[in-house]
């Protein structure tokens, strides 16, 4: 593994990625990559604009390569709520990274994401959320090197908490 290692952090939208990455990174004097805005980017358009006019696979693939062209070091990495859906991405990630999942609740989830319609949300037209948290907890889980249970911690302590379990 290189020397200045990323910093990896999975989780469903809302559970802090970007908020929680950008603290990490202030924290560690690291660079923060957000890869939703790097699909945004080099694709034109938002996430939703993707999502609404060719639908949530073909997200999931410029996710994918996205994440695969990333060649970052020494970096805290927020990525999209659906990079686990990728094999390839998440071993490509893991090479030179820590991966760490925010874990909060679906209710969490909930409350602060509020109407997830907007969110451009990478989910197939007939899920529920719930079958959405469901299906993407056991992925998160299955990746991620550390978890950090984030439900009762504001950003900062979510932050520490990180920090803490890091090597």
């Amino acid at each position: 593994m290189n020397e200045h290692p990323n910093i990896v952090l999975i989780g469903m939208p809302g559970s802090g990625k970007s908020t929680v990455g950008v603290l990490l990174a202030k924290r560690t004097a690291m660079e923060f990559i957000d890869t939703d805005l790097l699909i945004q980017s080099a694709e034109g358009k938002t996430l939703q604009e993707i999502v609404d006019g060719t639908g949530y696979q073909a997200l999931r693939h410029i996710e994918e390569r996205v994440l695969c062209d990333l060649h970052a070091s020494g970096a805290v990495i927020s990525t999209g709520g659906s990079a686990v859906y990728s094999e390839a991405a998440m071993s490509h990630l893991k090479t030179n990274g820590r991966v760490v999942f925010l874990d909060v609740s679906l209710s969490t989830v909930q409350h602060r994401i509020g109407d997830y319609s907007l969110r451009g949300i990478s989910k197939r037209p007939d899920q529920t959320i719930e079958e959405l948290f469901a299906e993407r907890n056991a992925l998160y889980r299955r990746y991620a090197d550390i978890i950090v249970d984030c439900d009762a911690l504001n950003q900062e302590e979510a932050c520490q908490a990180v920090l803490d379990q890091l090597p």
